[in-house]
């Protein structure tokens, strides 16, 4: 057993991979033999990703509050505390905070053969975002 005491700030989302005001809290970094990358993300209300795919696929765990997820052509759905998201290795798709509401999830991916865990797109428009049901229908 290994305890690694935190000693990473909270890093402020960059602009070119986020919508809004994101937070990240590294969980876990690929090191040594291990190739598992994982993240607290916090997304403030309306706060979201860009399109991005994952080499290895991603899984995302809903801690709390409540946001929107949704792969490149199908329908935005609603995700709350305790729901797990899986994409799938290469499948384009966002995730962040409804419009009112935060979001906090793990994000959960394996680095390639090359360390990469991630290829980031465009940004979500507005109007892809707002195309989003209404959360009210889900309670």
């Amino acid at each position: 057993m290994q305890i690694t005491r935190n000693s990473i700030a909270t890093a402020t989302g960059p602009q070119e991979w986020f919508t809004g005001a994101v937070f990240v809290d590294t969980v876990a970094a690929p090191s040594g033999s291990s190739r598992l990358a994982a993240a607290s993300v916090h997304f403030t209300p309306g706060a979201r990703t860009a399109w991005h795919t994952h080499p290895n696929g991603q899984t995302i765990y809903v801690t709390e509050g409540v946001g929107l997820a949704q792969r490149r052509g199908g329908p935005i759905e609603v995700i709350r505390p305790g729901d797990r998201v899986f994409f799938e290795p290469g499948e384009d798709h966002w995730h962040g905070a409804a419009p009112a509401r935060f979001m906090t999830h793990l994000a959960l991916q394996q680095a390639d053969e090359q360390g990469s865990v991630v290829t980031w797109g465009a940004h979500v428009t507005d109007e892809e975002y707002g195309a989003a049901p209404s959360i009210d229908q889900y309670n």
